[in-house]
């Protein structure tokens, strides 16, 4: 019960900013939707480049410091005989990052140049992952106490904006290519053909493998954020839903769909944050390692 405590004291903070949203708006015009939508807060504009700062780069700001500080503060401690808690989750995070993805992707050789990118990857998308799930004063919104306008608190997750995900799956995938061609030279356009392909066919399958590594970055970018974007629809759509409700059928609706929201939460927290990140990395290291050791 312990262990869960700080889930659940979450999952309160989860359901009181859907208290706050939801009373700052009439019921009838909620629209959950909405919490995804990138309004300009700072305007920057340089030419024809739009860098203006939005919800989804202060969240990218803030997971980038949160993971350098994770990676500091676990991975910098003193080795002991008898293990603390931090040094314990370091190396866990070590081991999880080293012998299931790194090892499992990457040859031997390269796993001294790629394990550094693909167990930050790991971590920085666990970390973006993680603080889409706890409710933070970062939202469109406003509500005014004692005549002062403060931001409404909500759940977001960045990792929910495809194009934070294309970004991501983009550095991968030109990485994949980078790779090929260093360990290979022109050679590893070879393995776009699979060996004992007829000479007419060649064309065709090398098409076919191009179009295949085109859709690497839509399956990378498209996993992840379908799946948190998803996670939390259905967190904000069954909080919403109790407040929508009025009346008697309030009293008969509120325990089902708290409960459903809080599984819904558990289940994103206890296994899609870890999983989705996890499946990015892997998959990121075994494209690398195809790339270096093709088969043929």
């Amino acid at each position: 019960m312990k262990k869960a405590r700080p889930v659940l004291i979450t999952f309160g903070l989860v359901v009181a900013a859907a208290i706050f949203a939801l009373t700052t708006h009439k019921s009838e015009t909620f629209k959950p939707d909405e919490e995804f939508a990138l309004k300009t807060w700072v305007p920057i504009h340089l030419g024809p480049l739009d860098l203006s700062i939005n919800k989804a780069v202060v969240y990218l700001a803030l997971g980038s410091l949160v993971t350098i500080f994770l990676g500091i503060f676990l991975m910098r401690s003193k080795l002991a005989l008898l293990p603390g808690k931090r040094q314990t989750i370091g190396e866990a995070v070590y081991e999880l990052t080293q012998t299931q993805i790194a090892e499992q992707g990457l040859p031997t050789k390269a796993i001294g140049t790629w394990f550094p990118y693909v167990a930050s990857l790991f971590l920085f998308i666990f970390t973006l992952n993680m603080i889409g799930f706890i409710p933070l004063p970062l939202t469109n919104d406003k509500f005014h106490l004692g005549g002062v306008a403060l931001p409404t608190w909500g759940v977001y997750a960045v990792t929910s904006q495809l194009s934070v995900t294309l970004v991501l799956a983009l550095m991968s995938v030109i990485f994949t290519h980078i790779e090929g061609f260093r360990w290979n030279g022109i050679g590893y356009l070879k393995s776009f053909v699979p060996a004992g392909v007829p000479k007419p066919m060649v064309p065709i399958m090398a098409l076919l493998e191009t179009v295949s590594h085109i859709f690497r970055v839509v399956s990378l970018s498209v996993r992840l954020y379908a799946n948190m974007l998803a996670g939390h629809m259905l967190i904000l759509i069954s909080i919403g839903l109790i407040f929508i409700l009025s009346g008697v059928t309030a009293y008969i609706a509120v325990p089902p769909f708290f409960v459903m929201a809080l599984l819904f939460y558990l289940f994103e927290v206890g296994i899609v944050v870890t999983i989705q990140a996890f499946i990015f990395s892997i998959l990121t290291a075994i494209y690398i390692g195809s790339a270096i050791e093709p088969s043929h």
